[in-house]
């Protein structure tokens, strides 16, 4: 709302500046979530082996029927970078999960819901600001953002730690 007020060249500015804060930001809040004492307690957790089929049947799902599990899109970034990830040998939170360790996905997953609670509080009171309609779940709302509409923040980590390895040559090993 109030993008129409700016030139596009000052919008494509505003936003590329806003956005390019985003996995800096979403990173080092996960890190910090990461030092909290009570996270050690999730490195005995289920273990979760990255198979062949786990990962093909991440892909498949994510793919097959998208128009059916619209919220399950929240994540197909990861269900589809981190199974390559997994292949080409880079650092993938499966193996962390074949390990039973939990504390990087619980760290991300975390740390994104604390950016998106201020992302979504700053935004509130910016112009130009987003506005949300989702349908099915227009009620509750926390600042612009209906409540459930939060629930899409942690999958949104996951992918950025995906994505992350999947495409700069060689990126920063998180402490996570």
């Amino acid at each position: 709302m109030g993008g129409e007020r700016f030139s596009t060249l000052a919008y494509f500015v505003l936003t590329s500046l806003s956005f390019s804060t985003v996995m800096p930001a979403v990173f080092e809040t996960a890190e910090l979530v990461r030092s909290a004492g009570w996270i050690s307690h999730l490195s005995g957790g289920v273990r979760l082996e990255p198979r062949r089929p786990l990962l093909l049947t991440m892909l498949a799902l994510s793919m097959v029927w998208p128009g059916y599990f619209y919220p399950l899109l929240w994540g197909s970034v990861f269900f589809l970078a981190e199974p390559i990830n997994a292949w080409r040998g880079r650092p993938a939170l499966l193996g962390c999960l074949s390990s039973g360790d939990w504390r990087p996905v619980a760290a991300l997953a975390l740390g994104t819901l604390i950016c998106g609670f201020f992302w979504e509080l700053w935004n509130s009171w910016s112009y130009p600001r987003w506005t949300y309609r989702t349908p099915g779940v227009e009620f509750l709302h926390i600042f612009e953002r209906p409540l459930l509409g939060f629930l899409g923040y942690p999958p949104f980590g996951l992918e950025l730690y995906a994505l992350m390895y999947l495409i700069a040559p060689h990126p920063a090993r998180l402490r996570l």
